[in-house]
């Protein structure tokens, strides 16, 4: 019986596709992409660097922060993850226009960003309402008796709403403590796989 075949792999294109048609006009990726694109980096404290002076060129932090939100939001926590998915994620190349920075790059991107990362999700929450997908209003009654139906859960006030933001800091903490756990672990098992493979050859 006939099957569903591919195209052959070897086949020559005339018109070859290009990036922007493998990511389709709905995909979460173009969403980073505008939203960073949109931010002010240098005030938001990130550091910004000219790439003026000798050396090697840096990337821009708004790549390297493209990266970061597109890897974090698909569950990828580790920068050798991360260097991995820009060789093989077609939607990374599109976001990052085909950038690879190594592991060491966006470890240190973290490093040094840690804070305004954090200022970067409070932001996030503010321009949301801004678009007025969320209120943030108070909302405010007299004295008047009113049968009331609310669990414990859902009611807020000043107190609750406190604990919620201290609990919104400590979880972005721990996300950013995870991250640089994990990769403290992956290089101190590679520094241990390196130093198998010197002993063995000293034998």
């Amino acid at each position: 019986m006939p099957y569903i075949e591919g195209e052959d792999r070897h086949q020559i294109y005339l018109l070859p596709n290009t990036l922007d048609d493998f990511v389709d006009e709905e995909n979460p990726a173009r969403v980073f992409d505008a939203y960073v694109d949109s931010l002010n980096l240098e005030e938001l404290g990130f550091q910004v660097y000219s790439g003026i002076k000798a050396g090697q060129k840096p990337y821009r932090r708004g790549d390297l922060l493209k990266l970061y939100l597109y890897c974090y939001m698909n569950g990828i926590r580790s920068s050798r993850k991360m260097e991995t998915e820009t060789k093989r994620n077609i939607e990374l190349m599109w976001l990052i226009s085909k950038l690879q920075p190594d592991h060491g790059t966006l470890s240190a991107f973290m490093k040094n960003n840690k804070t305004a990362i954090k200022k970067l999700f409070r932001e996030f929450t503010l321009m949301v309402k801004g678009f007025g997908l969320i209120d943030g209003q108070l909302v405010a009654i007299d004295g008047t008796k009113l049968k009331a139906n609310c669990f414990k859960k859902q009611h807020f006030n000043a107190n609750n709403i406190s604990k919620k933001l201290e609990h919104i800091n400590e979880k972005i903490d721990a996300d950013l403590r995870d991250f640089l756990t994990e990769d403290n672990r992956q290089k101190k098992l590679e520094i241990t796989e390196r130093l198998e493979v010197y002993q063995e050859r000293m034998q």
